[in-house]
């Protein structure tokens, strides 16, 4: 019999993560002593090596735990099935062996420009082709969208890097961009642009008056009754004539967009530019208290993961929480029709940790430390449900 930290020593596995694996009950310990200490047996120990073969191969926990526990799960064809993809897997991984090898030989500098970005850029030339209107809608012309392909290109490195880090492989990243590109979030990006220029050019006449009674006096609380009553008279108007707000998820899509009258900078001068110094925050404050502005379900549970930040990020109750995140995510991605990428929670926990723009936006947010908790239950959640 072993202990967890005899386990942990042998396998490399953290006693974190053993712990984690019995709580979720992917790997149980053979023996529990009085003393509440957990002991492996060599089948425990074969049990685990199996688990950690379709660790490697990406295979998430829960469904491991799945196929595992299937009565027709067969341990030897499970074996050669493994070692099939990871054989798989060493050959894709040989081209990038031989590329370090001659960097670290001095044959070269090592660049991410040895990765073929030239199907990233067919995809957005290819855009450009197929969508010439929507590409003037949303770079103001195609001599703008070519400078953004241009830039794109004088940043091929970290472009480079942010996909393999995100997708798994520039192939795989440009195929996310051409879906994104046609996806249900261009239609929707539409949609908030009407709003905004009817609003910053006083198209819709009803709207006009009441958001230029709701700024006569940027003195009064955003929160009185005053002021909430012309609030919702706003949302009630732009809910009905604005299709963005009464689609399926409309309450959703309201709910940033009163976010950007707060945080987005290039619209607060815009707004303060019409209706005075400080309006859009005045505004923002007075349509974000109404109670007709609902925060959607993933904003909730953010709330509560940071609700104790003296918790453990990996405990069972945090994971749960992020587990819940992730899918409430997952479904924004099926509605919308958008790819975000294979390791996209990996990578958005590395942001929370290192990004200093993120950390200052998220600890504003949540209190202080926030950003780092997020991005260590994230990071935990990344790495042992694969």
């Amino acid at each position: 019999m072993r202990t967890v930290k005899q386990v942990s020593d042998l396998t490399g596995i953290s006693v974190r993560s053993l712990h984690y694996y019995d709580e979720i009950g992917l790997l149980k310990p053979s023996e529990v002593t009085e003393a509440g200490y957990r002991l492996y047996d060599d089948e425990a120990l074969k049990t685990l090596q199996q688990i950690l073969f379709f660790k490697e191969l990406d295979i998430p926990l829960k469904d491991v735990k799945e196929i595992m526990s299937s009565p027709y799960f067969d341990k030897m064809k499970a074996l050669e099935n493994q070692k099939k993809l990871i054989i798989m897997k060493r050959n894709r991984l040989n081209d990038l062996i031989e590329l370090i090898n001659k960097t670290l030989k001095g044959e070269n500098t090592m660049s991410f420009k040895e990765f073929d970005m030239s199907e990233y850029y067919n995809v957005l030339e290819e855009f450009k082709t197929e969508h010439r209107d929507e590409v003037i809608r949303i770079y103001g012309s195609v001599d703008k969208y070519n400078e953004f392909i241009e830039k794109c290109k004088s940043k091929e490195d970290e472009i480079a890097k942010m996909a393999i880090k995100q997708y798994g492989s520039i192939e795989k990243y440009a195929k996310a961009v051409k879906k994104n590109l046609n996806s249900d979030m261009i239609t929707l990006s539409e949609q908030y642009d009407k709003f905004k220029k009817d609003f910053l050019n006083d198209k819709h006449p009803k709207l006009k008056e009441l958001y230029k009674k709701l700024t006569s006096d940027l003195s009064k609380d955003p929160s009185s009754k005053e002021i909430q009553q012309i609030a919702e008279e706003i949302i009630n108007i732009t809910k009905k004539d604005y299709e963005a707000f009464k689609m399926d998820n409309g309450d959703d899509h309201w709910y940033y967009m009163v976010q950007i009258y707060l945080v987005y900078p290039e619209w607060i001068e815009a707004v303060d530019k019409k209706y005075g110094n400080g309006a859009s925050k005045f505004i923002g404050e007075a349509l974000k208290n109404c109670s007709k502005t609902k925060k959607p379900k993933v904003e909730k549970l953010y709330e509560k993961l940071v609700s104790d930040l003296s918790k453990d990020p990996s405990s069972q109750e945090i994971q749960q929480i992020v587990e819940e995140i992730l899918d409430e995510s997952r479904k924004n991605q099926e509605f919308y029709k958008v790819d975000e990428g294979e390791n996209h929670w990996s990578y958005m926990a590395e942001l929370y940790l290192s990004n200093s723009t993120f950390i200052e936006l998220i600890d504003k947010e949540y209190g202080s430390g926030a950003s780092k908790f997020i991005g260590e239950a994230l990071k935990f959640y990344s790495e042992n449900s694969k």
